[in-house]
């Protein structure tokens, strides 16, 4: 059993309200909802909140919402609260983002793959393809071991290519970029939510470092689906753009 649980704030810092932002007619929350449905490995979708707006939303246009608490700090750790309220028997969790209104079904269904009872812990990666994705310190890289799991994130490129210009490491070695979509074990879950802040975490500002610090294994599929995430305004015309496309 997989619970796809989609974190919602109100409050963000660079864009306030953005769930509820209206994307054609539909809110952005709803859109991730809907595509999220469109999933064909998950037993159930659910937003956890902590706004009475967004909750009321949800539940307007048929939606499941949960209401959580105001003060966590990641969406790590509300996805742990509404797996709780949940109250289902659930294997795993799957953490959608909720500002990415053209998320791909078939991105959830790929992680949800890797799910064998075994995994701890899963996300995606995407091919960096140009000079300006790989040394944008927006865009997390990470390298992997054989099996496919992740040995560590950063901001910077990684691995450095030596004796060859910046410009051109993207041609002389494969470079991945971290896709936020997570899945965590409904047991591993507890405990990383109960892990204090670490030191590449803080270094990094990457709270999936913080797993890898304590020995957790974080289980990689590789996506060829770049989806948009709306952080600011601009990404909406951004996203309107896409849709018209």
């Amino acid at each position: 059993m997989i619970l796809g649980i989609i974190p919602a704030r109100y409050a963000s810092t660079r864009y306030p309200g953005k769930p509820l932002i209206d994307i054609k007619g539909k809110s952005m929350i709803q859109r991730v909802y809907e595509q999220s449905l469109g999933a064909k490995k998950l037993d159930k979708v659910l937003v956890a909140t902590d706004d009475q707006r967004i909750f009321d939303h949800v539940l307007g246009f048929g939606g499941n919402a949960v209401m959580t608490g105001s003060n966590h700090p990641s969406g790590t750790d509300r996805c742990q609260e509404a797996l709780e309220l949940s109250k289902g028997p659930f294997k795993y969790v799957i953490n959608i983002q909720g500002d990415e209104p053209f998320i791909d079904p078939s991105q959830i269904d790929l992680l949800a793959d890797l799910l064998d009872g075994q995994v701890e812990l899963a996300t995606l990666m995407i091919p960096v393809d140009s000079e300006e994705v790989l040394f944008d310190k927006g865009e997390v890289k990470v390298v992997f071991n054989s099996a496919m799991e992740a040995l560590y994130f950063s901001r910077t490129p990684i691995p450095a290519i030596k004796g060859v210009p910046e410009g051109k490491w993207h041609l002389h070695h494969p470079f991945f970029r971290h896709v936020g979509l997570y899945a965590y074990r409904a047991d591993i879950l507890k405990q990383i939510t109960l892990l204090p802040p670490s030191l590449l975490e803080n270094a990094e500002s990457l709270e999936q470092l913080r797993w890898l610090e304590n020995g957790f294994k974080i289980k990689l599929a590789v996506t060829l689906f770049d989806s948009h995430c709306i952080d600011t305004p601009e990404d909406v015309e951004k996203a309107l753009r896409l849709m018209n496309k």
